[in-house]
């Protein structure tokens, strides 16, 4: 775990060259979504990344499923296992860089 805290994904993300997505549910409590996501697109544009594509999902927590508090403990009792918009955002995203 103490890797993990200590670990600076921005020079890494600074040589990614192909498109990316990035993704967080807005109450996930693991990962800040707008700090996440933020650093993500400054470290891609830092390094040149012209296509990089970043989306916070309201009501969503850390597993992409829609809940009420976005802690840990609700994981189990939730019976969606992934949001079906996340998907859907997904699959057109993917569709856009075919094009």
């Amino acid at each position: 775990m103490l890797h993990f805290i200590k670990y600076d994904p921005a020079p890494a993300l600074e040589k990614v060259k192909c498109p990316v997505l990035a993704l967080n549910g807005e109450k996930d409590l693991q990962v800040p979504a707008k700090v996440n996501l933020d650093a993500i697109k400054a470290a891609l544009t830092k390094g040149g990344n012209k296509r990089v594509t970043t989306k916070a999902f309201a009501g969503l927590n850390h597993l992409f499923q829609e809940c009420t508090t976005g802690l840990m403990a609700e994981y189990a009792i939730i019976e969606q296992t992934f949001s079906p918009v996340v998907l859907n955002e997904i699959l057109t995203w993917i569709k856009t860089q075919t094009k």
